[in-house]
């Protein structure tokens, strides 16, 4: 972006909370489940004469992740009604919170948050294009539903990406949220303006309709486009709702943005209003102990182990391997884990087509922690080397024999001895007369080149520095 405007973005984020029960009845929270309006009740399905009753889990979770975030967790909060007409609002108003949120402050990724709340989410519209109808289905009415909302504070598209992944990350963490953006579980709206530099905005839009955080970065960055050109234009920026249109890859206005008076706030008569330090259970001390090691937490220690940065978040983002890692490192000398790392992240990684583990023996594509260090210990002692070691890693996966037992059987042990190697490279130098001219001519890569067809013949069990060694020697 040209540095006559700068950017300044912030985030509303969205995610169904993962309890057993909706918000204030309850009927089952079931995200999967594909029969329309089957989990529904009087209450989510707001019949005359019912009452809410808090969900104190959904309480709790929204707790829990202040804690994590070091945010100011209220003593005293209230439900409000958040009134608007929507066919997928059977009340005709939704249970929110405005005046006192649950949680405030905070920060994730370096960015400031203004506060988390907890509402009710809405039902779901399902449009039918053979028929043009729209029907509504209300298993998802009254599902909890975390809110987040960021301070304007970031400046770039891929910025307002990556704070959005790591919240999902850290609702996976904590396993309050899938937070899969694919099922609706997690969704992004995001506030954008443009100024020059030292200037106030005139006017923001926010964008609905972001339904992965490649829809996310797409998005922002032609908002920011739009209104950059508007502005050279001579127009201004109005404050609205805008859509994303994948297909057209721009925004499209749905309505003029609302403000806190339009949707007539007040607090819900129905629900009594909480002091959290009531409960023993929403104690500092107990929300902090229920904590796992976070995200932020655990890249920190990966990095510090000597751990490449893209391994580190690796690790962070796919827990499976992230746990067998910490496994494998558990039977390992800790400063074997650059060692470790590259096979795990690369080989390991690359060996499976989708994550199949086992908990119990912390396994993963077949291959157990135990075998795993086994051939680190291998390569390490210099046994292996490392060519041989990703064969018998292949191996490993369909076999019950150990590393050392595969290294014997598939003659994969590193062979060094020069009664073994002399004949194997004598061929060798016959067979590559130019390389070895080259090579007399001066030419370093020849030798490079001869050293790799000498441990193609040993099958990659060959010593690459007394193979080196011997063909200096050879050729003379």
């Amino acid at each position: 972006m040209n540095d006559e405007y700068v950017p300044t973005i912030g985030l509303e984020i969205h995610a169904e909370l993962k309890t057993q029960t909706k918000m204030f009845c309850r009927s089952k929270n079931d995200p999967d489940e594909t029969r329309p309006n089957v989990n529904v009740c009087p209450v989510c399905l707001a019949h005359p004469g019912t009452l809410p009753v808090i969900n104190k889990e959904a309480v709790r979770s929204v707790l829990r992740i202040g804690t994590a975030l070091g945010s100011t967790l209220a003593d005293y909060t209230e439900f409000d009604r958040k009134n608007y007409f929507y066919p997928d609002l059977p009340k005709g108003y939704q249970i929110s919170q405005f005046k006192y949120p649950l949680v405030s402050g905070g920060v994730l990724n370096g960015v400031p948050l203004t506060r988390i709340h907890l509402e009710e989410d809405t039902a779901s519209s399902v449009h039918d294009e053979d028929t043009g109808e729209t029907l509504v289905d209300y298993n998802r009415s009254g599902v909890p539903l975390m809110e987040l909302v960021t301070e304007p504070a970031m400046h770039s598209a891929s910025e307002a990406s990556s704070f959005a992944r790591e919240l999902q990350i850290l609702l996976r963490y904590l396993g309050i949220s899938d937070a899969n953006m694919e099922k609706g579980e997690m969704r992004v709206e995001a506030n954008v303006s443009v100024a020059r530099p030292g200037e106030r905005a005139t006017a923001y839009v926010e964008i609905k309709n972001l339904n992965s955080f490649r829809a996310m970065e797409k998005a922002v960055e032609h908002e920011i486009r739009r209104q950059v050109e508007l502005i050279r234009g001579g127009g201004k920026v109005v404050k609205q709702t805008l859509g994303w249109n994948e297909t057209t890859g721009k925004t499209f206005a749905q309505r003029t943005k609302e403000v806190a008076a339009d949707y007539r706030y007040f607090p819900d008569p129905d629900l009594p209003s909480m002091h959290i330090s009531a409960e023993p259970e929403f104690a500092h001390a107990v929300l902090n102990e229920s904590l796992p090691v976070l995200p932020w937490q655990r890249r920190s220690q990966y990095l510090a182990m000597g751990v490449r940065s893209e391994d580190a978040q690796m690790y962070v983002e796919d827990d499976a391997l992230g746990d067998f890692f910490d496994a494998v490192m558990h039977r390992i000398p800790a400063h074997n884990a650059p060692l470790v790392s590259n096979y795990v992240a690369n080989d390991l990684a690359s060996m499976r087509s989708a994550v199949s583990r086992d908990a119990e023996s912390n396994a993963i594509s077949g291959i157990s922690a135990d075998k795993f260090a086994e051939l680190i210990e291998l390569l390490v002692s210099d046994k292996v080397t490392s060519r041989s070691a990703k064969e018998i890693l292949v191996h490993l996966r369909d076999s019950d024999d150990g590393p050392a037992q595969l290294a014997e059987r598939l003659g994969l042990f590193k062979v060094s001895d020069t009664t073994t190697l002399m004949p194997l490279l004598e061929k060798v130098v016959q067979d590559n007369g130019a390389a070895v001219s080259d090579f007399k001519a001066g030419k370093e890569a020849s030798l490079k080149f001869l050293i790799g067809q000498a441990m193609r013949v040993t099958k990659g069990a060959g010593s690459p520095e007394a193979i080196r060694e011997m063909l200096i020697k050879l050729i003379g």
